[in-house]
């Protein structure tokens, strides 16, 4: 009979690959519960009562069942039929509950698309299209995040990236020359040729971290981006970009500048930004590039399984619950043909 110090001894012997994909299985089995993807639904969409996906009136009642056996629900508002997975980011999915909570763990470890698709036993297409829908998802999350208390602030950069729009496509055009493979931008310094991304963070392990901008951060950007967002009774601490001092001045926060770095003044300081930077920088890099129009997603993947305080458990346990019950209705086609800089100027 095998001891623990053999299994641990067999895991140590192990490749990479194989130590993720059994930190996977053994992640994704720590909340795995007895329901099939239709009861998990029915207990989270439901779960203040049965609301109609479509138009969001209560007035709904069973339908008969279709020929598979799921239940079907009628709306007496809008009279359209529905079942518990419409407008879901699971709609129209063949997959068991299991393989989506396996997904969702391989999410967490940051694993790439082609492991991800390994692990799961899906195909690395599908693999991608999830993780667009459940980050999309995970947007309508992050929106509502309000910092409060000291709030750290600074910007970081990424250069502008059309990676997976092919030139054999029919709709889109290349703007300028391509870089080559690990390249610099063409133009020295901050341009346009970069997407600003404003990042603030408090002490409390929440944050806000989205693309703003083409060049340097303007205040224009700082106030789409936290104004209403940030309590006005928190304190602001930034370098000495005069953009900062704009924005606390047409938002009333307190501002506390410093010269940047490791520099401090009591209990202020930027460590925390300027640390959250280089976490982000990091879990970038182990994408080999992201395409700028999913650029957003990335930001949301990393502050959530990186920067959040809860346990890895708990995370898996909100983002499944969450993304689940959202209500979305997003085609694949949507997701590959979204606006190549979304929401920047």
């Amino acid at each position: 009979m095998s001891t623990i110090s053999d299994i641990l001894h067999s895991i140590n012997e192990l490749s990479l690959g194989d130590k993720q994909k059994l930190q996977s299985i053994l992640m994704s089995s720590a909340f795995v519960k007895s329901l099939n993807m239709q009861e998990f639904l029915t207990n989270e969409r439901f779960a203040n009562g049965r609301a109609c996906p479509l138009c969001g009136s209560v007035s709904v009642v069973r339908n008969g069942h279709r020929a598979d056996g799921t239940q079907r629900f009628v709306c007496r508002d809008c009279h359209k039929s529905f079942v518990v997975t419409t407008n879901s980011i699971v709609a129209g999915t063949k997959k068991d509950l299991s393989v989506w909570e396996q997904y969702i763990s391989c999410m967490m470890q940051g694993m790439s698309i082609r492991k991800t698709a390994e692990v799961c036993g899906i195909h690395r297409n599908t693999a991608f299209y999830w993780r667009h829908k459940i980050l999309d998802a995970l947007q309508n999350m992050a929106d509502n995040v309000t910092l409060n208390g000291i709030v750290e602030a600074d910007e970081t950069f990424f250069a502008v990236s059309y990676k997976g729009n092919h030139k054999k496509s029919k709709t889109f055009v290349m703007p300028r020359e391509a870089h080559k493979r690990g390249g610099e931008t063409h133009t020295r310094g901050l341009s346009r040729e970069q997407v600003c991304v404003p990042c603030a963070v408090n002490r409390n392990g929440l944050s806000i971290s989205k693309a703003a901008n083409l060049g340097r951060i303007t205040t224009d950007s700082l106030l789409d981006m936290f104004d209403g967002r940030i309590d006005e009774n928190s304190t602001i601490v930034t370098d000495k970009a005069s953009a900062y001092v704009r924005f606390a001045d047409k938002t009333n926060l307190k501002l506390v500048q410093l010269k940047g770095g490791k520099a401090k003044s009591g209990i202020y300081h930027i460590q925390h930004i300027n640390s959250y930077h280089g976490m982000l920088k990091k879990f970038m890099r182990g994408f080999n590039g992201v395409s700028t129009k999913y650029l957003n997603n990335y930001l949301i993947w990393h502050s959530f399984v990186n920067y959040a305080k809860e346990t890895s458990i708990e995370k898996q346990r909100i983002l499944l619950n969450y993304v689940f019950s959202v209500t979305m209705n997003e085609t694949c086609r949507q997701l590959t043909n979204r606006q190549i800089l979304p929401d920047v100027a």
